[in-house]
């Protein structure tokens, strides 16, 4: 038997490709040729001034850049050694057609981001030596000392008397791209790609996920220092189509964003899926529900895609026109080598992660254990690929058992392989990813090894000891801490130290930093990161008191609106605050991102409270959201439930609803888990349905439960209900039995001791969900309008009064504030001390209640 049909190996198809060019400048040249008087290039600055290059203008440009390059740099490579170009500037037209000049004078180009700070520049021009930076006017030539640095302007002016024929070079070498990914020893180190592994990576995603007829142009908005640039900017230029070349400030702004991709007709978008997340939740927002309709692909990769974002997309996009495509791979494989596609619910049925799929063209995945062993079918190990798509190693030779022989093929096109260190399993032919043997993470798509953080936290003066976690990796609320001690007699806050760590650290690797007293040890004397987890996440769950709201200052005007923004504000950013909420406050120093941002405006329209989203980000400060905000006459909120049924049609519970409701109370429950998530992490969706199916039978019979429909027959919410003294007796065979437990230590006093006797008199309010695609508004509205209808339900039944029990904030706040319930019972969870003795929400904070409440109808 082969080794290619172990079932730990996924092999793409191998695609010949020796008669093809392998260069990328001398493929555009032929582009040009067949092209040109199509638009390669559009860039539109911020005074909206736009520039625009065709083929043939781009292709003379580059010839006369890449001449003056070669004669700047007299070619050094031909004897072996790479010649390498570094290139710090920000995106606009010139900085394509640099990378191009660059390739095109025979050598490699290496991105350096303007923002990143001097120490990290300085270390790697010494590690990768080019030969020359070619930098913006205006730049601190200073930071590249010991490095040739040239302005692109000088570089244009010398250009203007060159020849605009292409070069005739005699040789091309063999290196493309040379990229810096965060390093374990704390240091960065280069990735050093190749001409033909881009080119092969290239042509496979040309197949795979290829162009349509109208697609004319794409956009490049990609940092230039991460792989992710490399399929966005020369992808679309070899196959004739034009970029956009998208600045970070727009990248940064959802609403703008938009804007662009509609001016443009962009057919396919590539983002991690943080931006995603943060783009659905803007389309959510919007009245015009056509908007990105001619988007049809959306290219998810350099981060975890979570199960719930993948759901969102296909409620946003339900026709089935539009495409999800899961990618997973790495800097050191010239970007993705593995792709799952979605476009349909059924796709994600069962599944409590998103696939990474299957391997690209000319590719070979392994699953092996420590010793490059295959593992058995369908279990956990790392994967390690083999094919054309891997890279020469690291500058330097940095690292080299990331890149190792072959154990498993004698084939020389997959004769070496590259160590991932990523953990997945091979379930069914498909590759589902679990997750990082290493303190590597990924942070807006970027590579972040833990380790180099903590090199440089512990770097700073004042730290005597420090460490570096990454609270709920992959997970769109993903965070990097440090906790710090300091040294003796030294007074500085972790705002102090993220300030230092700033001028070391580029933005993406910046902690949070909390300084305590002592870091807690375990028996072997190494910290306890599992304690340092569980404190910030109780940090985290009592965001709503962790952050201070100080109204001086405040206009008396605007102080009605401040009294809105300062808590919401708190209330989002939570745990993660570095300072108070003033009016002089920024967002974003606070500790505001792009995700909470738009998260932020939905909750403010929750409110009733309308501000767009650009003038949010934007803002400066406090004060200048305080004067952008109106009251929003349009918002749901506000509307009173219609009783005519013309909004919604309420159904009493039958074995038509079965399947509906289960699916919305285990999302709801799940999605939620007030109490559950104290609990050990046993409680799984499956849990949940098991008790509805034990409870469905008692429940219709009893006529208390309805189902809340669209007009277009589409399951909405549900509330489940019974006669509090004719309740079922089940036997639940899981943890599910403490949460049951808990609501009748609560209840069963107040139910005997405070409350009519009798059947027919107490109407217990069991269970409420709706489903998972409703927006944070309509939730609130369907709920409120479920409230109504089982307050009309009780009454008509002949029932005294509802009694329920509520530990989430917003059916609290709805019982409490909306519909005047009488608080029976005012609980602090983490007190319940349950039948044997333990206390199942022992970690739960002081913050978190249980409101029995009781209201007459």
């Amino acid at each position: 038997m082969s080794s290619l049909e172990e079932p730990s190996i996924l092999k793409g198809n191998t695609v010949d490709r020796s008669n093809e060019e392998v260069f990328s400048h001398k493929v555009f040249s032929q582009v040009a040729v067949n092209n040109p008087n199509h638009t390669a290039i559009i860039y539109e600055d911020e005074r909206g001034e736009e520039t625009r290059l065709t083929f043939s203008q781009l292709e003379a440009r580059t010839n006369q850049l890449s001449r003056v390059l070669a004669k700047r740099c007299r070619r050094s490579s031909i004897n072996g050694v790479d010649a390498i170009v570094a290139i710090s500037m920000r995106p606009t037209d010139r900085l394509p057609t640099l990378l191009l000049a660059t390739l095109k004078a025979g050598m490699a180009y290496l991105p350096l981001d303007p923002e990143f700070p001097v120490p990290r520049v300085r270390h790697i021009l010494t590690e990768a030596e080019p030969l020359i930076v070619v930098t913006e006017e205006g730049a601190d030539m200073t930071i590249y000392e010991g490095t040739p640095a040239i302005t692109y302007e000088k570089l244009l002016e010398e250009a203007s008397n060159e020849s605009t024929q292409n070069m005739d070079l005699d040789a091309c070498q063999d290196l493309a791209i040379v990229l810096y990914t965060s390093g374990s020893t704390g240091v960065p180190k280069g990735v050093k790609l190749l001409h033909d592994t881009l080119i092969n990576s290239l042509r496979w995603q040309w197949n795979v996920i290829p162009y349509s007829p109208t697609e004319e142009r794409c956009v490049f908005k990609a940092t230039v220092t991460s792989v992710d640039s490399v399929p966005e900017i020369w992808g679309p230029l070899l196959q004739g189509r034009c970029i956009v070349v998208v600045p970070k400030h727009i990248t940064r702004d959802p609403q703008r964003l938009v804007q662009l991709l509609e001016k443009h007709k962009i057919e396919r978008l590539a983002q991690v899926p943080s931006l995603l997340r943060t783009i659905l939740m803007y389309l959510d927002m919007q009245q015009d529900k056509h908007l990105l309709k001619n988007l049809k692909l959306w290219i998810c990769s350099g981060e975890v895609l979570p199960l719930p974002v993948a759901e969102q997309f296909l409620a946003t996009f339900p026709s089935g026109e539009h495409t999800l495509a899961n990618l997973w791979g790495g800097t050191e494989l010239t970007g993705d080598v593995t792709y799952h596609l979605i476009n349909h619910p059924k796709q994600l049925k069962g599944l409590d992660k998103v696939p990474i799929g299957k391997p690209a063209e000319n590719c070979i995945l392994y699953v092996v254990d420590k010793k490059l062993q295959l593992v058995p079918p369908g279990e956990l190990g790392e994967v390690v690929c083999a094919g054309k798509y891997l890279a020469a190693g690291y500058v330097k030779g940095r690292d080299p058992h990331r890149f190792v022989d072959n154990p498993h093929s004698s084939d020389p096109e997959y004769s070496r392989i590259y160590r991932t260190g990523d953990y997945a399993r091979i379930v069914k032919g498909i590759l589902i990813y679990e997750g990082r043997m290493d303190n590597q993470i990924k942070v807006r798509g970027h590579r972040v090894d833990i380790a180099e953080v903590e090199k440089a936290v512990l770097a700073s003066p004042a730290i005597d000891k420090a460490v570096v976690l990454c609270f709920k990796p992959g997970e769109l609320s993903q965070a990097l801490v440090s906790y710090v001690t300091v040294k003796n007699n030294t007074r500085v806050s972790g705002s102090d130290i993220e300030s230092h760590l700033r001028t070391i650290l580029p933005p993406h690797m910046i902690p949070h930093v909390i300084v305590i007293d002592s870091i807690p040890l375990l028996e072997n004397g190494k910290a306890d990161r599992q304690r340092l987890l569980k404190r910030y996440e109780l940090m985290s769950s009592e965001k709503d008191i962790a952050v201070d709201c100080d109204y001086e200052n405040v206009p008396p005007p605007l102080l009605p609106l401040a009294r809105v923004l300062f808590p919401t504000v708190a209330s989002v950013i939570g745990s993660s605050a570095r300072a108070a909420v003033t009016i002089d406050a920024n967002f974003y120093d606070l500790g505001g991102n792009s995700l909470n941002s738009v998260y932020t405006v939905t909750r403010l329209l929750d409110q009733g409270y309308r501000i767009g989203i650009t003038d949010f980000i934007r803002a400066k400060n406090m004060g200048e959201i305080l004067r952008r905000m109106r009251i929003d006459s349009e918002s749901d909120f506000d509307e009173p439930p219609s009783e005519d049924g013309e909004r919604y049609v309420l159904e009493e519970l039958n074995d038509s609803h079965r399947n509906d409701v289960i699916e919305m109370i285990t999302d709801s429950y799940h999605r939620t888990s007030d109490l559950e998530k104290w609990l050990p992490p046993v409680i799984t969706r499956e849990h949940f349905s098991e008790v509805i199916h034990k409870l469905w039978d008692p429940l219709v019979e009893q006529g208390l439960s309805f189902v809340l429909k669209s007009t277009s027959g589409e399951a909405l919410g549900v509330t489940l209900n019974f006669d509090a003294r004719d309740e079922p007796e089940v036997t639940i065979n899981s943890m599910m039995t403490v949460i049951f437990d808990f609501f009748e230590y609560l209840e069963e006093p107040i139910r005997e001791g405070q409350l009519p006797k009798g059947k027919g008199q107490i109407f217990h309010g069991f269970m409420i969900g709706t489903n998972s695609r409703v927006t944070t508004a309509e939730n609130v509205a369907l709920v409120k309008e479920m409230e109504d209808h089982m307050i009309r339900v009780a009454r008509q039944k002949g029932f005294a009064g509802i009694l329920a029990t509520n530990v989430n904030p917003l059916t609290q706040q709805l019982a409490t504030d909306v519909y005047h319930y009488e608080v029976l019972l005012d609980y602090q969870v983490n007190k319940y001390v349950a039948s044997d003795g333990s206390t199942p929400f022992g970690e739960a904070p002081d913050s978190q209640r249980a409101l029995c409440c009781w209201k007459k109808v």
